[in-house]
Parts: C-alpha cells; structure tokens; sequence
C-alpha cells in the first residue's frame, strides 16, 4: 500500500506490473517510435560485468581435456557431481562439459570453457535477452589457469580466445532462454591491477561502505581505504577501451555493479553520445556514511556519466540522489541529476530470480527422497532453515542469538524445534567469524541441548543443490536476516520451494533490498532479538489459512518480478531515455574551423563574456572566484587587437569587476546584470537605474532578511542596482525548499506590484529592476557598433539566455537585420535614434553556452567548461595571428 510520507514508494514502478510479454511489447513500439523518430537503433545490447559469465582455462598441451578444477573464482564452490541436477547459471552438468559446445573440436585450440558459478539471477536475466536482442558481454576473464598453475598468456592464445569467444557458442546451458546470439568479449588485465582491483578497493573499500560497515580501525585504515585506488582507475579504464573497441553506434549498454562505477563517465569521454545505463546490485548508503570514502567524487562523477542510473529500491536511489546534493552540490530536479547540463535518471527496477527454471528444479526426482529422510529424521519437531555466508553483514550471530532467545523467551519450544544453518563460504575467509559462530553454537547446543536433542546443527559448506531444495521444501519456517544486502535469492527460492509442500512462512530482515516487495513476510529488525525470536515463534504457531494466505501473495510477487522481467524492464528504461534526450534539441559544439576562418575575415569583432561559470569556474565562496592566468592571458591578447571589442557583462558588481579584471584597459565592463556599463578605456560607471523607481529594495531586503534568518548558512548581497540572497553555504536540500517559499512570496506578493522581476540562480534568488538585464547591454553594445562583423557571446546559466535572445537578430530565412534603438539607450543616451542596418550575417553570430550539448538554451553552440572558453579564445588570437605573420 502506497504510503502518504513522500519517501516511501512501492517496490515497483507503476507500469511494470504487467506479463513479461506485454513489457516485450512495449519495448517494441518504443524501438519501432525510436526509428521512425531517425533516432538509430543497432538491435544490440552490451552488458558490462566484472566477470565474463564462463571460465577459460588453458591447456598448454592442447590436449582439450575438459576439467574446470582449479579455476579461481569467487565464491569458493566444490566441483560438481556429473548428473546430480540439471544444468543452471551456477551449476554446470556433465552433459555441458562434454558437448561440443563446451571445447572446441580437435586438439588446436589450447582453450576449454565451461560455465562460471555464481550471479545466477543476473546472468538469468541476461540470456533472456537474447530472445529479442543481439547481446554481447563484456568481462573479465577471470584467473586464467593451467593444471591448477598461474601461466602467462602469450598474444597468439588471447587472440585464440577472443575469436573463439567471437565465433564459436561458449557452453550453454541447456535452458531454453540460450540463445546462439550470445557473444562475449574478453578484458584482459595484469594481475596486479586485476587483484587490486576486486580484492583490493572492490572488497576492502567499496563493499564494506556501500554494507555500512566502516573501516574498523581510522588510523591505520584511512590510508588504505585509497590504497588499491590506482589499480582499480586502472582496470576501469581497460574496461572502457574495450567498450569503445567493440561498440556500434545504436547499441544500448548496461554496466553491472559496483566494481565498474568509474566506467560510464570513461565511455562517455570516448563516445559522447552513448547510451548507457548502470544497475548497482548492492545497497548504496545514505550520504552521511558515503562521505568518508576518500574518492568519493571521482566515484560519484564515473557514475553520473550514464544516462540512467537504478537500484534496487527506492530508498538506495534517494541515497544516491541525496548524496549528488549534498556531497558533490549538484542540482537535482525531476528529470535526474544534473552535472553541467548533463542529466543523469535516477530510477529503481528489483532484480529477481529465474523463478521457472527453480521451479523446474525444485520438481527433480533427485529431491524427493532427500526430503523425505529430512521428514524422517527430524519426525516430530519444527524445522527452521537459514542459508548464508559466511559474512559479517549477513547476520549469522544475530540470528543465532535470536534463537538463543526464543528457547529463553518461549521454553515450550526445546526439544520441538531445530534449526538447520548452512553457511557457505564467503568470498573472503573470516576465522575469527567462523569462530565465533562455532562457539555460538556450542553454547546453545550446551544450554538447550540433551542427549536426544541438538537444538542447532551447523553446517559450514557448500550444499549440493538437490539437498538444498529438499532443505528448503522441508522446513517449517526460513529465518533470512542479514544486516544489509542488496538482494536475496534464497528467500525468493524458498517461497518456490514452499508451493508444493507447506507453503511455510518465512522471517526476513528489513534491511534486505527485495523486503519492500515481501511485506507478507515476518519482516523484523535483526539487531532486535526479542522482536526475531517473537516472529519466530509466530511464524511456528500461525494458522494454516493465514499461512496460505501470506503465501499466495509471496508467491505471485516472486513469480512477476523474475530476472527475466527485470532484464526487459531494465531495456525499457533505457530506450525511454534513449526517447527523451534523443527528441530533446542537442546543441553542437562549437567549430573551430567556422569560428577562426570568419574571425580571420571581419574587420570588427564583438566578444561579450558573462563571468562566472563562463570565464572562471562556479566556487562555492563568490569571492574566490578569481580568473586564471590563462583567463588573463586570453583577454589581454584579445582587447589588444584595435579591431577587437570585448565587454565583460557580469552579474557581478562594479568593484569586484575592477578588483580583479580592472587593471585590463581595452575591456569594457556590465556589473549587476546591465545595471551599469563602464566602456573601454573608461574608468567611470554609468548607472542605467538612475531613471528607475528603486524603493522595493527595501522591502525586498526585508523578506531575504527573513529567511537569512531561517536559513542557517545564507547570505545577502546588496548591490547598487540588484538584491540576492545566496544560500550555497546552507543544507543543500533545506536551502532550496526555502528559496522556493521565498520566491513564492516575492512572486505572489510584490513582484506584481513593483517593476520588479524574480530570478533563480545557481544557489541564489535575485531580484532586479524589469527593464535591466544582460540583453539590453548586449543590444546597446550592438547599436552602437552596426559595423561589427563577428559576434562571439558565451555564458553559463539563466540570465545570460537574455544575451542569446537579444541575438537573435535574424528571422527565418532571412540573412540581414536591422535594429531598433533599444531602451537601454534612448533611456540614457540623448538626441535622435534611428533604426541602424546591421552588417553582421547569421553565420558569423557565435552565441555559445557553457554545458553539456542536452542542456536547455537559446545558445547556437556550446562548450562543455569554462576552460574551454578560454582556450578557444588563446586559439583565435595565437592561432590565428601566427598564420597572419606567416603571410
């Protein structure tokens, strides 16, 4: 049920409630718009994991013997018993092994692949794909072994795998959601960066934070915490060369998980129009906990690069959003987050389970028998189930705790009731976890044990899957309580499981991502073990309708949201953005060619620069922006040349302007947004609001006043023609909902009444006289000088579109203008003022913002950062003079 506080959503999104064939639909119409739209579409997919999802192991006598021992792959798992179930993403049979598919015919190629274990739901949902879609997935090969030794891999045997890889059908997995579509290209790394990699910054940085666990000792570990930084920038970016090697324009991307978080932007920089989105699988933390990572805005710009960005749960996307907010200060609206008018969606989709091939599985005759000696042996008493591993953040004490105090709390349970724990081996080994979970266990089994009853049984392995099953199909109740995590398929497995047999309930952590989805299980809070021990014994004693009940909700939850509807939800999402930016006007790049060749040619110039965010960075103190030496150098040279006219038309005020560029002669100068001009070769300001009425500024002041006030943080400026209230210093999200009131009260109350009008800034509300702004500056600059040849007008943000309207001087199809005095002269300038012919033609006005190419602006081009600017400044006047003293 939805609720009313806004920051609790449904688990899904509204629309993908529906039959994977209709979402399969949906996604046809859309690519059929798309094209129609010219929009192009390859019909491919890429999916970027970290591994590749089969293991590659070389023999160096050729001899294609097909033996997959050895290979080292996390998690540690034992080798599987031919026959003992049927083919899955995580177990591979016999049959696979040996199919010609699994080795290659002949003894040539020195290369054997067989099927990875692990990340079954993932790689479920992306061979459901190829049903509809080309797919190619990109990973790394993982250790490459030979006879159980690491070897090094000569040039001739990569290529020998990557056109294996290519052309041949890597193993399958006897399902019918294979498809020979199915491609794969190899990453290759060295060890150490692949080591530090995923063992380094993956597990020892990233993992513990993204699962709230901190690292444990601030001293010693605050320098590792950046230790395997360089390795995994390093591994990043072989990923992204291989992206850009293998990609085709109208492909769509997925990047998988938190190892690969620096690759959108990296992709991006290589192919600026990709469409690419990330799914991170693991929880992400609330800012206050993501903060402490050392690298915490290198990570959040890599993953700002995509287009969209999903999470399992709503509550991971709204700490991902805060984050943006308040730890890097981007600005974030309905549309996504927005870096420098790149938006990047920000959305959630669960990942499920292959919920047909479980139920497949759970139906082997294998399992039967093993369930019925489960029944046989624990005859006459309740069995509780849990499957973990072996892991701080899954929980294994607590829950062993909890059930320490049900037998406490609840006596009439011992000797009626077991619980089977299996923890399988994490992907790092714990033995002081290990430890503590084997003395836990003996403490109980001391304390509520007997000769005839053994309260706990603990098993440390990794089970077969049939005698998984048959645990799960048998129990009476699953306790999954793991302190965080992102997803959790035994739950899901165990609610298939339960379809045939009891249809028991279960008792999972909130803390889990898919617990939103599963409101009908007992959800309770881990560290509360009286809370747990009490929903254990509810889940004991409930009544076989409510069981029934609760069931049949879980299981057509589990049964809808699958991995292959996940997959198909996750294409959706992308396409639509695709759909936005794509039918979204996107502003080129500004031609140097174009730019210097009709620079070289007139014979009078204008530049008009806003300042901030155009010729000098966005700072979070106003006064630290102060131009670079490469910003000096750029004006210094331009305003030298005679046929050179450069304004500066900045918001800023008359004495900051001179403090810092007034040294620069030839310039002239607008502070306060066209409140007042000082011309070239001037030192004195003419003020435009001389003639105006300027009594609300007081009023106006007293409302800033106000929510200063309020407003921890904040800041007035006074100027001479404008008020502003700043609030970049204040909590990002409590100064925007305070500039909106603010803004609805000057709207509302006095902006209709006084000749006044209201903006929003980046981080700041000013008001200003109406008939003072950057484009009447821009008009009067142009009045005056009809001669002018060349325009070159760039700015940043909302009051410099008023310099891009006031060039738009040519109607459609036209290629001469003539101007209007404008009010900025006939209220300044006395005698006559005719009309003045413009000498200007369309192709020579330059009107450029600063920002990514989807931003929104009357601009005619755009540069994407302030640097840029100025560097196409330095071209044109060192550039372009060198050819003219070479002729």
């Amino acid at each position: 049920m939805r609720q009313s506080d806004s920051f609790q959503e449904p688990y899904t999104r509204a629309g993908d409630d529906i039959s994977i064939d209709q979402v399969r639909a949906n996604i046809r119409t859309m690519e059929e718009q798309h094209r129609v739209n010219g929009i192009p579409l390859s019909g491919r997919i890429i999916h970027v994991c970290h591994y590749l999802p089969v293991v590659a192991t070389l023999n160096k006598d050729t001899t294609a013997a097909v033996n997959a021992e050895g290979v080292l792959s996390p998690p540690a798992t034992p080798p599987v018993k031919p026959g003992e179930v049927p083919a899955s993403p995580i177990e591979a049979s016999e049959e696979n092994l040996n199919h010609e598919d699994g080795e290659w015919k002949g003894s040539k190629n020195p290369w054997v692949l067989t099927p990875r274990y692990g990340h079954a739901a993932m790689i479920s949902g992306i061979r459901s794909l190829s049903a509809t879609h080309e797919q190619l997935i990109v990973g790394w090969t993982g250790d490459i072994v030979s006879s159980s030794e690491h070897v090094d891999v000569s040039d001739e045997e990569k290529a020998l795998l990557e056109e294996a890889l290519r052309s041949g059908t890597p193993p399958k997995e006897g399902d019918v959601d294979d498809d020979e579509r199915m491609v794969y290209a190899p990453v290759w790394l060295e060890d150490a960066v692949a080591h530090g990699h995923y063992d380094g910054y993956c597990k020892q940085t990233l993992w513990p934070l993204f699962h709230y666990l901190l690292w444990q000792d601030a001293v010693q570990e605050y320098a590792s915490a950046d230790a395997h930084y360089p390795a995994y920038e390093s591994a990043n970016a072989a990923f992204a060369r291989k992206i850009a090697e293998v990609y085709r324009p109208g492909d769509l991307i997925w990047v998988h998980d938190y190892h690969l978080l620096l690759v959108p932007k990296l992709v991006r920089e290589a192919i600026p129009d990709v469409v690419l989105g990330l799914f991170v699988h693991t929880p992400f933390p609330s800012s206050e906990v993501f903060r402490c990572l050392p690298r915490r805005k290198e990570i959040l710009d890599g993953v700002l690069g995509a287009n969209l960005v999903c999470f399992q749960t709503y509550s991971y996307s709204r700490h991902f959003i805060s984050t943006c907010i308040r730890v890097c200060g981007y600005e974030a609206s309905s549309r996504g987050i927005d870096v420098e008018g790149h938006v990047t969606a920000v959305l959630h989709c669960p990942v499920g389970i292959d919920a047909e091939r479980v139920a497949r599985d759970i139906m082997r005759p294998g399992i039967q028998p093993k369930l019925e000696a489960l029944r046989e042996l624990y005859k006459g008493k309740k069995i509780i189930v849990g499957r973990d591993k072996l892991d701080v953040v899954k929980g294994v004490l607590q829950k062993l705790r909890a059930f320490e105090k049900l037998l406490h709390d609840y006596p009439e349970w011992i000797g009626n009731v077991v619980m089977i724990q299996v923890t399988s081996p994490a992907l790092t080994d714990s033995p002081k976890l290990e430890r503590q979970v084997s003395e836990l266990v003996a403490h109980i089994n001391g304390e509520y044990g007997s000769l005839d009853f053994i309260p706990v049984h603990h098993y440390h392995q990794t089970l077969k899957k049939d005698e998984f099953y048959a645990l799960l199909s048998v129990a009476n109740l699953a306790v999954i309580t793991p302190l965080r995590d992102g997803m959790n398929t035994t739950s899901m497995e165990f609610v298939i499981a339960q379809q045939t047999t009891g249809k028991s309930p279960s008792v999972l952590s909130e803390f889990m991502g898919i617990s939103k989805n599963m409101e009908d299980a007992l959800l309770v809070n881990p560290w509360n073990l009286g809370d747990v021990a009490a929903a254990i014994n509810q889940g004991l004693l409930m009544a076989e309708s409510e069981k029934a009940s609760r069931h049949e909700k879980l299981y057509k939850v589990v049964t809808t949201h699958t991995s292959h509807s996940w997959a198909a939800v996750l294409v959706k999402m992308l396409l639509a953005q695709m759909g936005r930016q794509g039918m979204a006007r996107k502003t080129p790049y500004i031609p140097k060619d174009q730019l210097e060749g009709l620079y070289t040619k007139a014979k009078k110039r204008l530049f008009l620069f806003d300042y901030d965010g155009t010729l000098a960075p966005i700072v979070k103190v106003p006064s630290m922006a102060t131009p670079s030496e490469a910003t000096l150098e750029a004006l210094t040279k331009l305003s030298a040349d005679p046929n050179n006219l450069v304004y500066i038309i900045s918001g800023r005020d008359g004495e900051f302007l001179e403090q810092h560029l007034g040294h620069l002669k030839n310039i002239g100068f607008s502070a306060e947004h066209g409140g007042f001009v000082r011309e070239r070769g001037s030192k004195e300001w003419v003020n435009f609001t001389k003639s105006l009425d300027m009594s609300w500024m007081g009023e106006v002041e007293e409302i800033f006043r106000y929510y200063t006030e309020r407003t921890t943080g904040s800041h007035i400026e006074m100027k001479k023609s404008s008020i502003t209230w700043h609030y970049r210093g204040s909590d990002p999200e409590w100064g925007q909902f305070q500039c909106r009131q603010c803004q609805d009260l000057l709207e509302n109350n006095l902006a209709h009444k006084r000749p006044i009008e209201v903006l929003v800034g980046k981080k700041n509300l000013e008001v200003r006289p109406i008939a003072v702004n950057k484009g009447e500056i821009v008009k009067r600059i142009l009045y005056h000088n009809p001669d002018a040849e060349f325009i070159f007008c760039a700015g940043d943000d909302k009051t410099d579109e008023d310099m891009f309207r006031a060039l738009l001087l040519f109607p459609p199809g036209a290629t001469e203008a003539t101007m209007e005095a404008p009010l900025s002269v006939t209220l300044i300038d006395e005698g006559p003022h005719p009309p003045v012919k413009l000498a200007i033609k369309p192709d020579a006005v330059f009107t450029t913002a600063v920002g990514h190419s989807s931003k929104r602006t009357l601009a005619s081009w755009h540069v994407t950062t302030p640097q840029e600017i100025v560097e196409h400044m330095l071209g044109l006047v060192n550039d372009v003079g060198s050819e003219r003293v070479n002729l």
